[in-house]
């Protein structure tokens, strides 16, 4: 048996773990333990300056614990808070998305703004991915991150979704390694089933749902229904295929496209360049206000979907190529940047782009507080004044949170002053 220690928890950390110290002063990161809480740990990894443990008994626990909804929490690796009434999750989103300003950003006194709540804490996500066992059985990664975890139950997947996925039967003849289960707007349901093999398995359905198998590499093969599903937010529709991202929790996806609108200075004489444009869900709302909107997305699949979304829109202009490609051959001046990266955040070449660009404004949305901290540090370093920062709950009983940061160009807030 590993050996076990016990430690006293200081805080929750980013990610959400507690974080303990071991009788020779070094760090432990530990799951599923509160502040204050006096927990029996068996240490899984030991290095120079940290470790990390897993609990294994509850010797003093914090008054602010409840029971957790699902019966998997505690080994499962998706839900690090269900231990934590919804209000005190999102009273610790912020203290987190803070810290992480205050020491990776150096900005003491961000200027911070109440976290938005998700109007649905269970059962918002409209996609969901599970991975599969060699036999076929549906699950997720366990918390120790090395095997699967099958599941009987989930509490954050969309109403049609958790009645759907317990009745899949993938054997282990399939070759699926991993399925993603999406429910667009009008409740219809795909199946996303990734394999190694080119070839895609054999399939059949009881219920009427969309089906694609998606190799790496290789064509997508549609298997049944059709190869993409339709979202309706803020009264517009947007077409999202298989392969292309949207964001999970659509009721929150409508509260930040209201904030980056309402707090963009966009007019109809606005130059807007979005970056990581995706399959347009923040395009479509911007083109409409502005002279201009130059875009740019490096997968097929979204440009695919954006040139369907915006069809309508004669003012955008859409590159289908990496960032770091296109950004430095661009011969235009932005008013206003938007920029909503993958949650590695702003490569160098970006930031150099930034710096030629120099546009007045820019709105950065990140999945991310620990790498939007360190990309707003050097922002800020070269003549912006961070604004404000809002975080949105995107993703409750979970230790994600996503963030909309407003940034202006010193100069031009200088002349505000003036006036």
């Amino acid at each position: 048996m590993a050996e076990t220690v016990i430690v006293k928890i200081e805080k929750l950390v980013y990610g959400g773990d507690g974080l303990g110290r071991l009788p020779d002063g070094r760090a432990v990161f530990v799951p599923f333990v509160l502040p204050g809480e006096l927990v029996q740990i068996e240490l899984v990894e030991e290095k120079q300056r940290y470790a990390r443990g897993l609990p294994v008994n509850w010797i003093e626990t914090s008054p602010d614990r409840i029971s957790p909804r699902c019966a998997h929490f505690g080994e499962c690796g998706g839900c690090q808070y269900q231990h934590l009434d919804y209000a005190n999750q999102l009273s610790l989103k912020e203290a987190i998305l803070q810290d992480q300003f205050q020491r990776i950003a150096k900005i003491e006194n961000p200027p911070l703004e109440s976290i938005v709540p998700s109007p649905n804490p269970w059962n918002y996500r409209n996609y969901v991915q599970f991975h599969l066992g060699q036999q076929g059985e549906i699950g997720y990664v366990h918390v120790d991150g090395e095997h699967l975890l099958p599941i009987t139950e989930c509490h954050l997947p969309m109403g049609e979704i958790n009645q759907l996925w317990p009745q899949i039967e993938l054997g282990a003849e399939s070759g699926v390694y991993r399925l993603g289960v999406r429910q667009d707007s009008y409740d219809a349901i795909m199946l996303i089933m990734e394999g190694e093999d080119p070839v895609a398995p054999d399939f059949s359905e009881d219920i009427p749902v969309s089906a694609v198998y998606t190799p790496p590499d290789a064509r997508l093969t549609v298997l049944a229904g059709e190869d993409a599903l339709t979202f309706e937010v803020l009264d517009r529709t947007f077409q999202v295929s298989a392969r292309s991202f949207f964001q999970v929790n659509t009721p929150i996806a409508e509260k930040m496209i209201r904030h980056l609108v309402e707090n963009l200075s966009l007019t109809p004489q606005t130059r807007a360049l979005e970056l990581y444009a995706g399959v347009g869900l923040f395009s479509a709302f911007i083109a409409s206000q502005v002279e201009h909107l130059t875009a740019i997305e490096s997968s097929g699949s979204a440009c695919h979907d954006f040139a369907t979304n915006l069809d309508d829109f004669e003012n955008v202009t859409l590159y289908e190529a990496e960032v770091e490609e296109v950004v430095p051959a661009l011969d235009f001046a932005p008013d206003v940047l938007i920029l909503d990266p993958p949650r590695a955040g702003l490569s160098p070449a970006v930031h150099d782009a930034i710096t030629r660009l120099n546009p007045e404004h820019i709105a950065y949305i990140s999945c991310d507080p620990a790498t939007l901290a360190r990309d707003i540090k050097k922002i800020t370093h070269n003549s912006y004044h961070l604004v404000s920062v809002t975080p949105f709950d995107m993703f409750p009983q979970t230790a994600h949170v996503e963030t909309v940061v407003f940034l202006e160009k010193i100069e031009n807030l200088s002349m505000i002053l003036a006036k």
